[in-house]
Order: C-alpha cells, then sequence, then structure tokens
C-alpha cells in the first residue's frame, strides 16, 4: 500500500464536552452545527457578541462519542476558558485531553487510513478531502510528512485560510469566506448569531478574502495598491512554489476599493499582482 503524504505534526489543543446536555450547549458556543457531526471534522468559529472571530477550531465525535474540539495549541488556556464561560447549570463534563492525543492529517489518501489504535475522521484541511487520524501519544503512523514550505503551498492554491495568516481574532468570519464551511445558519442561537445572519441578509462586507498571482519578491504583509496609488488590499500568505509563468499564488485582503479591480502594484516590485 502507497505511504501517504501527511502535514507536519505539532502540537493541538483538544477539549472533550461529555453529558446530556453537551451538544445544546456546544451549539450555543460554536458557529457549527454540532448536531449531526456523523465520521467528519467540521470547522467552526468561536465568535462574541458581536459576530468577530475568537477562535477558528475543527469539531467532531470521539471514539467516546463525546464532542471533541481542537485548536491552535498556544491558545490552549483561552479557548478553554471561554467555552467553559458559560457552563452554569448544564450537565456538561469537560476534559482537556491536549496530552493524550496527536494529530496526524493525511492529505492524499483515496480511503481512510487504517489505524491499529486510535479513530479516523475525514476532513479538509488543505483543500482536496483528507483524514485526520487521531492516535495516542506516542503513537506511531506510516506517513511522508509534508515541509512546512509544501504543505502552505497546497493550502494557498487551495484557498484555505490559516489562523495567524487570514484568520486573526477581532475580524468577521464572512470576510474569510467562513460562512460557507463554518457557520451554520439554521441551527438556531448561538452568540453571535444576530450579526452574522445580519451580514448575510445584507450579502455583503467591507473587506474579502481574494487569490492572487504574485510577482518574485512579494511577501505577506506587502500592502496592494491601484493604479492610481490608493491602498486598498494587503498580502496575507505567499506559496514559495511558482506556477509556470514564474509567478507565486498566494492570499491576501481586497478592501471595497479594490474589488472590482483585477491588477495592483506593490511597492519596490515593477510587475503587477492579479487577482486570480
Amino acid at each position: 500500500m502507497k505511504v501517504p503524504f501527511c502535514l507536519p505534526v505539532i502540537p493541538r489543543t483538544l477539549l472533550a464536552f461529555r453529558g446530556p446536555d453537551a451538544v445544546r450547549y456546544l451549539n450555543g458556543q460554536l458557529t457549527q452545527d454540532v448536531r449531526n457531526l456523523g465520521d467528519t471534522a467540521l470547522p467552526s468559529c468561536v465568535t462574541d457578541a458581536k459576530g468577530k472571530l475568537q477562535f477558528f477550531v475543527h469539531v467532531f465525535r470521539g471514539p467516546d462519542d463525546a464532542i471533541w474540539i481542537e485548536g491552535p495549541v498556544e491558545l490552549a488556556e483561552e479557548l478553554e476558558a471561554r467555552l467553559t464561560r458559560y457552563l452554569i447549570a448544564d450537565d456538561v463534563e469537560v476534559e482537556n485531553l491536549s496530552e493524550a492525543w496527536q494529530l496526524v492529517h493525511v492529505a492524499d489518501s483515496p480511503e481512510a487510513p487504517e489505524v491499529v489504535a486510535g479513530f479516523v475522521r475525514k476532513a479538509k484541511r488543505i483543500g482536496d478531502e483528507g483524514y485526520d487520524v487521531w492516535l495516542p501519544a506516542g503513537a506511531q503512523f506510516a506517513c511522508i510528512p509534508l515541509s512546512h514550505e509544501e504543505a502552505e503551498a497546497r493550502r494557498i492554491a487551495a484557498r484555505i485560510p490559516a489562523w495567524g495568516a487570514e484568520l486573526v481574532a477581532g475580524m468577521l468570519p464572512p470576510e474569510a469566506g467562513l460562512d460557507r464551511s463554518a457557520i451554520s445558519y439554521h441551527k438556531g442561537c448561538y452568540i453571535g448569531q444576530e450579526v452574522l445572519s445580519r451580514i448575510k441578509a445584507a450579502g455583503k462586507v467591507n473587506r474579502k478574502l481574494a487569490a492572487f498571482s504574485v510577482p518574485a519578491g512579494a511577501k505577506a504583509g506587502d500592502e496592494l495598491a491601484l493604479p492610481e496609488g490608493k491602498v486598498a488590499g494587503v498580502i496575507t500568505s505567499v506559496s514559495s512554489t511558482a506556477d509556470e509563468a514564474g509567478a507565486f499564488p498566494a492570499l491576501g485582503y481586497l478592501e471595497k476599493a479594490g474589488f472590482e479591480a483585477k491588477e495592483f502594484r506593490v511597492e519596490g516590485i515593477e510587475a503587477v499582482v492579479r487577482v486570480e
């Protein structure tokens, strides 16, 4: 059997929610509908009362049928504090499993990998359908780890926003297109739901995530200027892999002034930046 490629293994924050009120409680905290997770890990936002992003996580069923939530390890304390803040009379038990489990995401397997220990969930982390392989800490899984650069190139080509680059605390999730994958508009109330529903009804945002083709030398943080010089966007991620024309796929945000533009300039670089 062909050995699959996998993302670099990095520590994750992992919380398990159990009890008769766990589903109802979490549906009031997450933008995703957790009632019918099945065998899939779904992306979700944790937002404040103004609909602004606080955390970006994945939610799925653990092997014990509890609801598990995985997020960035550097936000472990903040995430647990936020997700347990409103537990008052709810019959919910929360356990931190971060030290007990490790995640290996398989990026290119045509079918679910087989594991002796642990379990597998479908997940789309860098574009095409992949699989999250959850293993007990210290367990081994045969795969070929992608380098950070290779993983980033795949993510950017698939136009998947990442925490710390396209996704930051305080932004509105629809700006990054998360309304298409991480927000349920049919499950009922949750913190921030009213604001996000109004944005959906209005059908517009003040800035939006876009894909670009940038020349060599462009980098994250570079401002995108219109021909007349007005700044109308910023680059957030640039692939290290060039296309056949020698340009590099990139992601970034456009302000309203740049929504209709197709080309931009970056200071100090002669070639234009094109919207894909």
